[in-house]
């Protein structure tokens, strides 16, 4: 018998030998075959996760800021190793390799735009590039900004705002720009805070990348109102049952801050911005990024703007928190059923402690309802345990809304007098027209 027919032979059931060799394709190769092939695989899984890393990060800074708690997580602890030039503080996501063909069109004579030498940065990803930049017409702020430029610009099919920080800008303004930006980008997205899109954090400019809401400052659209609301086809038609709406947005928006221990201390109607379908979306977090930054320092107190929307204690230097929003909040309904004017005109802001100190309180505007003055107390209690807490603060607004007028327009006869109004809102001569 020849070695080729050992596959015919019958092995004894006590020779080991012989039954190894007649198994040995099933007890030796396939076992090794099979190993070999679980080693390819795990190679060719480690080279894919790891190799596209880079590319990854590249496609990921031009997506949304955040996506979840574990995407934040690891934009803090995993990305910085990417950055270049200025390290971009932990918590943001910085359009690393945006192409920004900067060509600004009607420029502002006041503007001074620094665009002209910005290096042009090689990327694949051209749709995305900004498009059709102008420079952001001025509207009301409390103080001027000397190192940040504002623009608006297309991108990706929708209008954006470029918040651009100034060429001129030394080392700290551009930490404290990096810092705002990731303080803003931490705090994650909500329905009612103005998107972040993304920010360039790699050369210059440095800027943010946020969504445009249509109609810009609540303060803004107010004043528009008065001098608009005479015609019947009148774009701005501002009822009571619109504030109720716009005002439970604001108020969501100020409970999911609170809930991410942050105190907003500057709301008012120029904190607020409001959409092309007039949602109403609070921003204004300059102070908040402030008080978390620098709370305790001196000179904390006389920085705070617009003393004449701050809680008494806020006012007498006494510790403020949550209730002090709320405080601020009232003044918000305020304004917002006047259609824009300020709150104790006729009080001059150093002497407003004193004012409520006597028991005195804001008066309750002819075009005010009962109910919604009601709401406007509630939350202007002298006492801040007094006051409304925000959970309550929804509700209220909520079950407001059902029951408020929707027909009538609120209508102010007086035209809007700047000047009178810088003055009664207790502004020194020193501020400016400049934008958020």
């Amino acid at each position: 018998m020849s070695s080729n027919s050992t596959a015919d032979v019958v092995c004894a059931p006590d020779d080991n030998l012989c039954i190894v060799r007649e198994h040995l394709q099933a007890v030796i190769i396939v076992p090794t075959l099979l190993l070999l092939a679980t080693l390819v695989t795990l190679v060719a899984l480690l080279i894919m996760r790891y190799r596209p890393q880079r590319k990854r990060s590249r496609i990921a800074s031009l997506q949304h800021p955040y996506h979840s708690s574990s995407h934040r997580h690891t934009q803090r602890h995993g990305h910085r190793h990417h950055l270049q030039g200025i390290d971009a503080p932990a918590g943001i996501n910085p359009l690393e390799h945006e192409e920004v063909p900067m060509s600004v069109q009607q420029v502002q004579q006041n503007v001074r735009p620094t665009l002209a030498a910005v290096p042009q940065m090689s990327t694949g990803r051209h749709h995305g590039s900004f498009s059709q930049i102008t420079a952001l017409p001025l509207t009301f702020s409390i103080k001027p900004n000397d190192t940040v430029s504002l623009y608006r610009a297309r991108m990706d099919n929708r209008n954006v705002i470029l918040r651009m920080l100034k060429e001129t800008a030394n080392n700290s303004e551009k930490q404290h720009f990096l810092g705002f930006a990731s303080f803003v980008s931490g705090l994650g997205p909500h329905p009612f805070l103005p998107e972040l899109l993304g920010v360039v954090s790699v050369q210059p400019p440095l800027m943010m990348v946020e969504e445009e809401l249509q109609h810009r400052d609540l303060l803004g659209y107010l004043w528009r109102c008065r001098q608009d609301n005479a015609g019947s086809e009148s774009p701005c038609q501002m009822t009571e049952k619109r504030i109720f709406t716009m005002a439970g947005q604001v108020a969501s928006a100020l409970e999911y801050l609170h809930s991410q221990q942050c105190m907003h201390g500057n709301i008012g109607a120029r904190s607020v911005l409001v959409g092309g379908d007039l949602t109403a979306k609070l921003w204004g977090l300059g102070s908040a990024y402030r008080r978390r930054t620098q709370a305790h320092s001196p000179g904390e107190v006389e920085d705070m703007e617009m003393r004449k929307w701050q809680a008494p204690e806020v006012l007498s230097r006494r510790p403020s928190g949550q209730s002090s929003d709320v405080w601020s909040f009232g003044i918000l309904l305020y304004e917002m059923v006047t259609l824009g004017d300020p709150p104790f005109a006729h009080i001059m802001a150093t002497e407003l402690l004193q004012y409520l100190q006597r028991g005195k309180h804001l008066k309750r505007p002819a075009t005010c309802s009962n109910s919604l003055y009601s709401i406007i107390r509630g939350c202007c209690h002298w006492h801040s345990d007094q006051r409304f807490s925000v959970s309550e603060l929804i509700r209220t607004l909520q079950n407001g809304e059902k029951s408020a007028n929707g027909r009538t327009v609120l209508r102010v006869p007086e035209p809007l007098d700047f000047e009178k109004y810088l003055r009664e809102a207790g502004y020194g001569e020193a501020y400016n027209y400049a934008v958020l």
